[in-house]
């Protein structure tokens, strides 16, 4: 044991002597079977940081930097050696994953249509509320021949919500940033000029609302801050995509995570740690409307724990117009990737497609859902497709209990077939809580 530990500490040395500085902190994700204290010894002599742990009381997934790669290298050089003296598992590269938009040409004749009615007990737009993608999946239809409404918890993994919007008041969580490490998950905090008028009671209604042209269109132009492409490029996604999940589960708590910022980026750490998160206070479904091109073992193993704990889990397929795996929706025993159609059921240009990244589609183009400033937009993409299966899914469990992932994927295959690039079809509310209620457990996979 002590000729292995120097064989270590030599190894260590060496690859300090010869790490060239960086300016900047890199970060890296480590599991470990050792507990905090073997992530300390391993940067105790590589020279990193534990900035702190990423699965809450698990104790196996942790966040730190270091300003060279020692990491990495010591783990292609002397891996056998880290996991058999300290439990370190595996090493990974923290990286930015990217929201994925699409640009729209038109305003949807829906965001005119302001109309207010009572929705559930909270007043709403009649556009939003009747709009064509809603109808196209029957939501009403199970709403009322089931008499469900949703109930439990929605996780949404995005860039947090406006905590103020009338509509979703009523269901939002606290929930947590952690882009900022603190509780609460307020898109505002990304544009703190906005939020400031925001929070001026008398300027409420004429507070200016920020969209990119490119992917979204909101309802007043003539009183939108146009950022086209500029750093508040995905400000108010996460606010869209917990709005479509309130417009399928009306009744559901949702418990936003704020895993990135409103130029769309976040860390593939604060995925992971939303995860967790999500688990660790009682999330039944999951919406994650991003995607990566590439694998993570500390994102997989995270998705792998929701699941096991009883979580379903949903994510968009991507706007790449490829078959190609992406993630997390290429976990597809684990995740249900949702690709997008058309107002006229047929799949969207700029969605994926292929049963690798696909379960099922649904709507998503022209969506309209709520939109920072108590207003609403219009948007598409896949980011939008999901949240209509995240919030069915949701229904789902209000209808009957004993809800998982494969469940909840055997329903929602009981859908209008299409082509068969989108693998099951397209998204039916009615007939996957109609298979859901008349299913037996011995039926499902």
């Amino acid at each position: 044991m002590k000729r292995f530990l120097s064989t270590f500490v030599i190894l260590i040395a060496l690859f300090a002597l010869s790490a060239a500085p960086a300016a900047a902190q890199n970060r890296y994700i480590v599991r470990t079977s050792g507990g905090l204290g073997s992530v300390l010894k391993l940067c105790l002599s590589a020279n990193c940081q534990v900035q702190g742990s990423l699965d809450g009381n698990v104790g196996q997934t942790y966040l730190v930097t270091s300003s060279g790669n020692l990491i990495t290298n010591l783990l292609g050089f002397v891996g056998n050696l880290l996991e058999q003296l300290l439990g370190i598992q595996s090493v990974e590269s923290d990286r930015l994953l990217p929201l994925p938009q699409k640009p729209i040409s038109t305003i949807p004749s829906g965001l005119y249509d302001t109309a207010p009615v009572n929705y559930y007990g909270t007043v709403v737009t009649h556009g939003y509320a009747a709009q064509p993608a809603a109808q196209i999946i029957r939501l009403t239809d199970a709403q009322k021949g089931f008499n469900i409404a949703g109930s439990g918890i929605v996780a949404v993994i995005d860039t947090g919500v406006d905590v103020n919007h009338p509509v979703l008041v009523p269901v939002l969580l606290q929930g947590y940033d952690f882009t900022r490490n603190q509780s609460g998950a307020s898109e505002w905090l990304d544009v703190p000029q906005l939020q400031n008028a925001d929070s001026d009671d008398s300027s409420q209604n004429q507070q200016p609302v920020m969209v990119q042209q490119s992917s979204a269109a909101v309802l007043d132009q003539s009183s939108a801050a146009v950022l086209d492409g500029g750093p508040y490029s995905d400000f108010g996604h996460g606010t869209m995509t917990a709005g479509l999940i309130h417009l399928v589960a009306p009744k559901a708590k949702i418990l936003p995570l704020k895993a990135f910022t409103a130029n769309g980026q976040g860390y593939v750490s604060n995925v992971v740690a939303a995860l967790y998160y999500a688990v660790q206070h009682n999330a039944n479904v999951v919406n994650m409307s991003f995607d990566v091109s590439t694998p993570s073992q500390a994102l997989s193993q995270a998705i792998s724990y929701a699941n096991q704990s009883g979580l379903v889990l949903v994510a968009a397929a991507g706007n790449e117009s490829t078959s190609a795996p992406v993630y997390p929706a290429a976990l597809n025993s684990s995740v249900m990737g949702i690709a997008s159609t058309s107002n006229y059921d047929t799949r969207s240009t700029f969605s994926n497609y292929g049963n690798t990244d696909v379960w099922i589609a649904a709507p998503g183009e022209y969506v309209i859902s709520t939109f920072p400033g108590g207003t609403y937009a219009a948007a598409s993409g896949t980011s939008f497709s999901s949240p209509l299966v995240a919030g069915s899914a949701d229904l789902l469990l209000s209808a009957k209990a004993s809800l998982n992932q494969k469940s909840a994927a055997s329903a929602f295959s009981h859908a209008i077939k299409l082509t068969p690039d989108l693998n099951h079809g397209r998204l039916d509310v009615y007939q996957a809580v109609s298979a859901w209620v008349n299913s037996s457990s011995g039926n499902w996979w």
